[in-house]
């Protein structure tokens, strides 16, 4: 039985049930948008995933079958890849917009170029106290 996520990539590297052994339960915890993801942190099996990705997500079935046949037997652990893209907080996007009266797209983009000391003197010349500060930082 599949309880989530980790039990279709094992299923997918290790196991390789026919998709037919499954039930309708199990096939509702399968997220494509998912396994794909988690499965191109392999450099060997981006090719793969790749032409796999064009498959309508809801054939849900074919996929897995598509990956069982490709995917070699493996029980390799593969680091998770992430961005190294700072995201801002919404509500300092919007402190600061409200401050200098432009969009938040532009805020983004003046945030790449100053310093934290300088944002930290405008939130608090907007009166906010440290420690709402420090939850936006």
């Amino acid at each position: 039985m599949i309880k989530n996520i980790w039990d279709w990539l094992k299923q997918i590297n290790t196991v390789k049930s026919p998709s037919s052994s499954f039930s309708d339960k199990d096939w509702e915890i399968w997220n494509s948008y998912m396994i794909h993801r988690f499965l191109s942190m392999n450099p060997d099996f981006i090719d793969i995933v790749n032409e796999v990705q064009s498959i309508n997500p809801q054939n849900k079935k074919q996929i897995y079958t598509i990956y069982r046949e490709f995917i070699p037997v493996n029980n390799k652990w593969n680091k998770y890849i992430k961005s190294n893209i700072k995201q801002h907080k919404t509500e300092l996007l919007t402190h600061l917009s409200n401050y200098w009266e432009c969009s938040q797209n532009e805020v983004k983009e003046y945030l790449n170029f100053l310093e934290d000391d300088v944002i930290l003197r405008i939130l608090e010349r907007i009166g906010l106290d440290k420690k709402e500060i420090n939850k936006l930082l």
